[in-house]
């Protein structure tokens, strides 16, 4: 294994201690337990949102702590779960006197502590909603999840929610808009590598030289079939096509294009399966309004991407475009 990391066990302590000391004005970050809070927290009359999930995907979550996007993010060991405790702390230090919206991953894990940190923020006098995602088309149930898993359709989900938010919608009308963005979004992945667990210390699967995971999960679950390498064309078709037809979008549907590494690709790669997917798009009458290429939710440094469909409308244009200030997104400030 050959990762710049000291202790294993220390890699998520060591690397969030990191991210706190380089986004100073983002983020202020508490140890104990561990939770990211956005530097102006709380917001007072705005709907808080907090998110969090295991660590090995970031930006997910912690790069997208700040103004128009989370109020606080919770980050687990790698691929595991936070605890109830310090989403519970989040919650509330972000609690704004309006509500808290807590965005989660569809894994059984995160989903069960999530629900035991609301449950103990109701006690506290702090109403909490939940928006489960679980655009990931793939595969129905794995190890991970009872259902659909959720996938890159998260960072939709959060850009749109935390600019809701910031607009001063309430907590109900936060939770709609998230519940929307959910439903309208549908991701694919696949993986050309396996990537490694620090604390593991060997590849989360194995693949032959000539082979390809399609379907892939974002902790190396398994996926739809292993089939020898394609070109890049049949690989994004093997993509986009499920993830058009399962909604399905259709002709005159406006939607955002995301292409996402899955941490180990590099760019030149990616805009080329955006290349492919935009003629896809353009062969059966759908307009890309929006787009977004690049690394934004990652399985460590596993090489791969997905695809992922927004089916977009007026409202959520004007979302995305509004003003968002993070480690790993910005624009409109």
């Amino acid at each position: 294994m050959k990762k710049i990391i000291n202790d294993p066990k220390r890699v998520v302590d060591e690397s969030v201690a990191g991210f706190a000391l380089a986004h100073a004005d983002l983020v202020t970050v508490a140890t104990d337990p561990i939770h990211v809070v956005r530097a102006d927290a709380p917001v007072q009359g705005k709907v808080g949102i907090v998110s969090g999930g295991g660590s090995g995907h970031e930006p997910l979550h912690a790069g997208y702590v700040g103004h128009g996007m989370l109020d606080a993010a919770v980050p687990g060991a790698v691929f595991t779960s936070p605890t109830p405790d310090p989403i519970l702390n989040a919650t509330k230090a972000v609690d704004g006197g309006k509500g808290v919206l807590h965005i989660v991953k569809n894994y059984t894990g995160d989903v069960l502590n999530f629900e035991t940190a609301a449950d103990l923020a109701a006690a506290d006098g702090i109403e909490v909603r939940a928006v489960v995602t679980n655009d990931d088309v793939a595969v129905k149930d794995s190890l991970y999840t009872a259902g659909r898993r959720g996938v890159a359709g998260t960072v939709l989900v959060e850009k749109i929610a935390g600019a809701a938010a910031e607009r001063g919608d309430s907590l109900d009308q936060v939770a709609e808009i998230a519940e929307r963005v959910n439903a309208n979004a549908r991701s694919m992945g696949m993986a050309l590598t396996p990537c490694t667990v620090p604390h593991a210390g060997e590849p989360s699967f194995t693949l032959a030289e000539d082979e390809v995971e399609i379907g892939i999960g974002i902790h190396g679950e398994p996926g739809r079939e292993r089939i020898k390498i394609e070109p890049a064309d049949s690989l994004v078709d093997r993509l986009i096509t499920p993830v058009i037809e399962d909604l399905p979008f259709s002709s005159g549907d406006r939607v955002l294009l995301f292409v996402n590494g899955m941490g180990g690709t590099p760019q030149v790669e990616l805009y080329l399966a955006y290349r492919r997917a935009a003629e896809v798009l353009e062969e059966r009458g759908i307009r890309i309004e929006r787009s977004l290429v690049g690394n934004y939710i990652t399985s460590l440094e596993m090489q791969g991407f997905s695809i992922t469909l927004l089916k977009l409308d007026d409202e959520m244009i004007e979302l995305w475009d509004a003003p968002v200030h993070t480690a790993a997104l910005r624009w409109g400030r």
